[in-house]
């Protein structure tokens, strides 16, 4: 059946103020003035629906979803409105926003506006708001809100129980372990496995077991053998390892039977401490009562883990299974590579040696990722160690996984080695591409050994392999750093030549260098050229254009640029770094002029500069120069009274100036 139509209208009505919404700033990463008057000609249009919590929910819910501090902005700029009032449906959709996005800092002052406004928020929202905290490690705050909510998911309780315990706040967890018996809440492997051993450390065996009992009188879905190796575990790392040994009758006792890792863990923890007989007993004891892991079972464990960000805990679970030499998948393993390297190098080495020893090779993206961590973590050696390893197995089989080698090489520096490498490569008679051939390059260049960067392009050429836009940056940038113009000449235009495609570090390098030496009009033809080409581009360039003429004192070229720039141009940003470095110079008249010029050819990009230069006082290092700019265009009428900023201008104007 097809909608009402007012109901179409409105939805229509929706669709178009949110696309008008996200374009009127692009990235839209906060809210501005420009924003607010896009809301008013929309609203004050004709056939718009009147503004109401379910308009602005259906503005929000889909439209600007992926736009967080569009929807935030827009949600709190309708609050401020006179008569309005949020329901449970807008709240939520900007809750739902939030969840979607990283600007969860908003959630708690939103869910204390619903508050303080007596609104009910729905309790799809809570949930939201649970999660949103989960996500950004708020554990205690998503602890309190889950103690005041009803009909809260099994799933979210126990995230909230093993966040609180891998977090330390253990007596918060053990609050929440009761309410979830008292609320008949169903445990499950992650929420209860995390509690429970991180618990081990102050409650001891004694009160583990009584975890486990009210537990098992629950009907809950829990894996018992993988439980045992969690207890165990977490007994031994508290150093209460005859406890653990003791554990492993109990819990088979329990129906929760230890498998051959929670007796290795146990045997391990005393064979570390140097009781070697009594390790040997736990063998035997192994060999008679243990079963074996089902890899299936613990590789889903681990995988849920890392889902809900319990790095640490997948971490110690899969030291556990690596250095038994248990059962385990690749993609586990994979996982496990992916999240350890971040926290903790030393563990994604462990890993990854392990995956080397059985020949089960890490994706080269993980391997770069590896590298790039190590590199972070100044363990340069353990990378090399992995290199050596993998090319014992005869691992560098391809083109890709040599560029990896050849990627960390250059990282650190190790330039020599690299061109072993490449030597190695076409000894093997694999053909270095484009990307080997970058890699080593801006090596060459960052260590300042131009020659043989130079060397290395004409092997390409030699060798047939054409250069790509990154080749030609990589040498221009650097002759455009030691100021060899000629040379960079020379590429630029061969670059036009074989129409490769430009980006703006090459025009951005260009441009400062010939600013630099006081080539202006060669930069302003090769901006003009630009433009016609690519007039993206060359907006994308202009502001380095503008910066590198000011820091030249240039004023007159920039202000000629400017002035003949197409009328579709997006140059507010240039236009506010322009008129701050005239301010900055003494050259407030000419300032003052150019704002003239921009009101009678561009008025329409008046009010945005305004509202620029007014959000730039807060975070300009000399705030004095924007605010006496801003001062003389309020005297002069530069700030139109028919905007929608005026009154904030003048606000802002007079209350700084009070301060001054």
């Amino acid at each position: 059946m097809a909608p009402a139509p007012s109901f179409q209208h409105s939805a229509d009505a929706a669709r178009r103020l949110a696309r008008a919404l996200i374009s009127t700033a692009k990235p839209a990463r906060v809210w501005t003035p420009a924003h607010e008057q896009t809301l008013r000609v929309h609203l004050l249009a004709l056939h718009c629906p009147p503004l109401s919590p379910c308009f602005i929910s259906a503005i929000i819910d889909p439209h600007l979803l992926s736009h967080g501090p569009v929807a935030a902005g827009l949600f709190h700029w309708a609050s401020l409105q006179p008569g309005f009032s949020h329901s449970p449906l807008s709240f939520h959709s900007v809750i739902k926003s939030l969840s979607l996005s990283r600007h969860s800092r908003s959630l708690l002052p939103l869910l204390r506006l619903a508050k303080s406004q007596l609104v009910p928020l729905l309790p799809a929202s809570y949930h939201l708001a649970i999660s949103i905290l989960l996500n950004s490690n708020k554990v205690i705050e998503a602890f309190d809100l889950i103690d005041r909510v009803d009909g809260v998911p099994d799933e979210l309780y126990n995230s909230v129980l093993s966040g609180l315990s891998a977090n330390g706040s253990l007596d918060l967890a053990r609050k929440l372990f009761v309410k979830m018996l008292e609320r008949r809440v169903r445990f499950n492997d992650s929420g209860f496995g995390v509690f429970v051993k991180r618990m081990c450390i102050d409650v001891g065996l004694g009160g583990v077991l009584g975890f486990v009992d009210e537990v098992r009188r629950r009907d809950c879905v829990i894996n018992g053998s993988v439980m045992a190796a969690l207890i165990v575990d977490g007994l031994c790392r508290a150093g209460r390892i005859e406890e653990a040994w003791r554990a492993l009758e109990q819990l088979r006792e329990r129906e929760w039977k230890p498998d051959f890792i929670a007796y290795r863990i146990v045997s391990e923890a005393f064979r570390l401490v140097g009781r070697v007989e009594e390790a040997g007993r736990i063998l035997k004891q192994k060999r008679k009562f243990g079963v074996s892991p089902r890899a299936k079972d613990y590789g889903d464990f681990v995988l849920v883990l890392i889902s809900e960000r319990r790095i640490q805990e997948a971490k110690e679970m899969g030291e556990a299974i690596v250095t038994g030499d248990f059962p385990i998948d690749d993609d586990v393993l994979n996982a496990l590579l992916r999240s350890v390297s971040v926290v903790d190098p030393d563990s994604a080495v462990l890993f990854c040696k392990y995956m080397i020893e059985k020949e089960r090779f890490p994706s080269t993206t993980l391997l770069n990722n590896l590298s790039k961590n190590l590199c972070k973590n100044e363990k340069v050696d353990e990378m090399l160690g992995i290199l050596g390893d993998l090319s014992a197995k005869s691992y560098f089989s391809g083109v890709e996984r040599y560029n990896m080698m050849l990627s960390f090489l250059c990282k650190v520096g190790k330039v020599r080695e690299a061109y072993d490498v490449l030597k190695e490569m076409k000894k093997k008679q694999f053909s270095p591409d484009v990307c080997s051939y970058n890699l080593l390059m801006e090596a060459c260049c960052r260590e300042d050994l131009l020659r043989p960067a130079k060397k290395l392009w004409d092997e390409m050429f030699a060798n047939g392999c054409s250069p790509n836009s990154q080749t030609y940056s990589i040498l221009i940038s650097k002759f455009c750093e030691i100021g060899n113009v000629e040379e960079a000449r020379h590429l630029y235009h061969h670059m036009l030549a074989r129409e490769i495609t430009l980006d703006n570090t090459i025009i951005g390098s260009i441009i400062k260098m010939l600013s630099q030496e006081h080539l202006f009009d060669e930069a302003i033809d090769i901006f003009n050229k630009l433009i016609e080409q690519d007039i993206s581009l060359a907006g994308s360039v202009l502001s380095i254009l503008v910066i590198s003429f000011c820091n030249q004192g240039n004023f007159d070229a920039v202000l000629s640029v400017m002035h003949r720039l197409p009328f579709v141009f997006e140059d507010s940003d240039s236009h506010v770094i322009l008129l701050k470095n005239l301010t900055d110079a003494g050259k407030l008249k000419m300032a003052i002029e150019h704002i003239q010029w921009v009101r009678c050819n561009s008025p329409f990009k008046l009010e945005k500069i305004c509202a620029k230069l007014i959000a730039s006082l807060s975070t300009s290092p000399n705030p004095d120069i924007v605010l006496q700019l801003l001062q003389e265009m309020h005297v002069r009428g530069l700030i139109s009274h028919g905007t929608s900023l005026t009154n904030l201008i003048k606000g802002d104007v007079l209350s700084a100036s009070s301060h001054t």
